[in-house]
């Protein structure tokens, strides 16, 4: 064998005495050196062919979508609509001017509680009261005149009886009748011109009293003074049609607070009278205020945009229990819960996709199915599913899963590559 005959030849080699010029050189015999050949041929081929599956191998790992995948899980879900907008008072009064005039007294600050019927202010009334008197003095005028006319009706009418009396009697001509029967009706009338000359005075009397009673201001409800805008000295105005009159002050019953909304067109439909809300103010950080819906808009807010952009409806929220602090005009936010669920599947929003109804071969008679991508082992597949409520960041599921399969939930990229039987590369979504 060739193992042992280089044993030979190195035993033999080492029992000679060494020369140090001369060479020993060992040969194999020309047959064992082809064999050796044929061997590094053939470990070579093999190296080779294993280089080539790797790179197979590892061509296909590069070719596989990465995906983050999710359990389905049982979970409590909230349907949520988000708003924001300002808090109110549930009654919220603008003293307004009704006249024109100096102010001539201010009998509260702002900040001040008043009780309905309490003074507030008072203009100049000088005008109005002149307008009054003269009024009182031209009904005065009329009743001394209806008083002369009534004397003079009750002669011509007693004149006009006898000169019919006479004329029966035929004493006197029908000319003398008829000149008595027409300085009557002339008196008749004159009276009556008196009488409406008296009611349009007493009216005229009335609206002069009406304006007299407007330069006397006197709170209407019960509350704060929140805003106070005039000082003594000024001048009120009433308003025109384009410009609005002078809002002299503000009450408010602060014993009922709400917070008014804007909601989006999309979700006003989900909203009902009664569904709870969370209401958080801006100025108070950390502080949660529960509150109820008591009012949605019946058409949409008007604001001065172009007719596609999108339309906004104001929703009252009444809050239980606000804070005393609490003040007109703050910013607020409100999640309003439209549903809830207890323990009910569940997978990320991000989960759901829509694909063509035929896609794979299927037929369908709608345009589109909803559902999601089922992993199984390397590979996902299309499974339909309905869904239920949508809550913040997950989505109820109806039927289509079981609890523990696991789905997947991204990127968004990934999903728009994946179809049925598609190699994935996994990876567990952090939470």
């Amino acid at each position: 064998m060739i193992t042992h005959r280089l044993v030979s030849l190195e035993m033999e080699r080492m029992s000679q005495p060494r020369n140090p010029k001369k060479k020993y050189i060992v040969r194999f015999p020309k047959g064992k050196r082809k064999s050796r050949k044929k061997m590094f041929l053939f470990l070579s081929l093999i190296i080779v062919v294993a280089l080539i599956v790797i790179i197979g191998l590892q061509s296909q790992r590069e070719k596989a979508i990465k995906v983050i995948i999710t359990r389905v899980t049982k979970q409590d879900l909230k349907s949520i609509v988000s708003a924001s907008g300002e808090v109110k008072p549930k009654k919220n009064v603008d003293i307004s001017a009704h006249i024109s005039g100096r102010i001539v007294k201010i009998g509260v600050e702002e900040g001040q509680s008043v009780k309905e019927g309490d003074f507030l202010l008072k203009l100049d009334a000088t005008q109005y009261e002149a307008n009054a008197d003269r009024d009182r003095a031209i009904i005065r005028t009329f009743r001394a005149e209806l008083i002369k006319a009534e004397a003079q009706l009750k002669k011509d009418e007693s004149h006009y009886r006898r000169q019919k009396k006479l004329f029966d009697s035929k004493l006197i001509s029908r000319d003398q009748l008829e000149a008595a029967e027409t300085q009557h009706d002339i008196s008749k009338a004159q009276h009556k011109a008196i009488l409406y000359q008296i009611k349009q005075a007493e009216a005229s009397l009335q609206s002069a009293l009406d304006t007299l009673g407007k330069t006397v201001y006197y709170s209407p409800i019960a509350g704060i003074i929140t805003s106070l805008r005039v000082d003594e000295g000024e001048i009120a105005m009433i308003g025109t049609m384009n410009n609005p009159g002078t809002v002299l002050m503000t009450i408010a019953d602060l014993s009922v607070m709400e917070v008014e909304v804007e909601v989006d067109e999309t979700d006003v439909v989900n909203l009902q009278i009664g569904q709870e809300a969370n209401v958080q103010i801006d100025a108070l950080p950390g502080q949660n205020i529960k509150g109820e819906v008591t009012e949605i808009g019946s058409s949409a807010i008007r604001k001065n945009m172009a007719a596609e952009e999108s339309k906004d409806f104001k929703v009252v929220i009444t809050l239980q229990d606000p804070p005393g602090i609490l003040k007109p005009g703050l910013s607020a936010s409100a999640d309003i819960i439209t549903a809830q669920r207890k323990s009910v599947l569940t997978i990320p929003i991000s989960s759901l996709v829509l694909r063509d109804a035929n896609a794979n071969g299927k037929t369908s008679s709608t345009a589109q199915e909803e559902g999601i991508f089922l992993v199984t082992g390397n590979q996902a597949k299309f499974q339909p599913v309905e869904k239920g409520i949508l809550g913040e960041m997950l989505v109820e599921v109806i039927s289509g899963l079981e609890e523990g399969q696991i789905v997947v939930s991204g990127p968004y990229s990934a999903l728009r590559q994946l179809r049925d039987n598609v190699l994935i590369k996994a990876e567990e979504r952090q939470e």
